[in-house]
């Protein structure tokens, strides 16, 4: 569509015009500038230019694979598992309260030694579970009205709940200087 492109010949001699543009070109190459394009041709090498001087770039250079319908088929789609409660029995609750059953003491699990103070609880709303109860000393027995919160002792197993000092009939712990607030001790008197 009156697109004049220029080619060198076979044959030696050119016209005019022809000689300008081969000059140009060679000018152009020399002085390694983009030739002026009077006529575009698409070739395989030709480069993309990005329609915004700030190309969107994805975060991986591999576009990622789709499964095929016959991979759906056969399951290979599987949905994440909903995460199982830290203390389930105190399903929206922060704390419950409940009636001791026995109070003993449990093993901690492999690296650690010694005696951990439980006690199982029967709660108001009539589940059992094994309570852990934290701080030096204790005066819980068998029939004692208790809190209890959430949170597992980490070296116990299947203890998934705390008994709250100082409230209750469950006292706090006594000559406790710091992290008072965590064992129910009153602060002490000074003269």
């Amino acid at each position: 569509m009156g697109c004049k492109c220029t080619l060198p010949l076979q044959s030696g001699l050119l016209d005019g015009e022809e000689s300008i543009s081969m000059a140009s070109q060679m000018l152009s190459r020399l002085l390694r500038l983009p030739a002026p394009s009077r006529c575009y041709l698409a070739t395989p090498f030709a480069p993309t230019i990005a329609s915004t001087p700030f190309a969107k770039r994805s975060f991986s250079s591999t576009t990622p694979i789709q499964a095929t319908y016959n991979q759906v088929l056969r399951g290979c789609r599987v949905g994440q598992k909903a995460r199982r409660p830290v203390s389930p029995a105190l399903i929206n609750r922060p704390e419950m309260k409940g009636v001791c059953l026995r109070v003993g003491t449990t093993k901690p699990k492999k690296p650690n030694s010694g005696e951990r103070k439980v006690a199982r609880v029967r709660l108001s709303s009539g589940t059992v579970i094994t309570a852990y109860i934290p701080g030096e000393g204790h005066n819980v027995q068998q029939h004692s009205v208790v809190l209890v919160r959430g949170g597992r002792s980490q070296d116990c197993p299947g203890v998934k709940y705390h008994l709250v000092r100082g409230a209750m009939d469950l006292g706090g712990v006594g000559n406790r200087i710091t992290s008072r607030s965590k064992y129910g001790t009153k602060k002490p008197k000074t003269n």
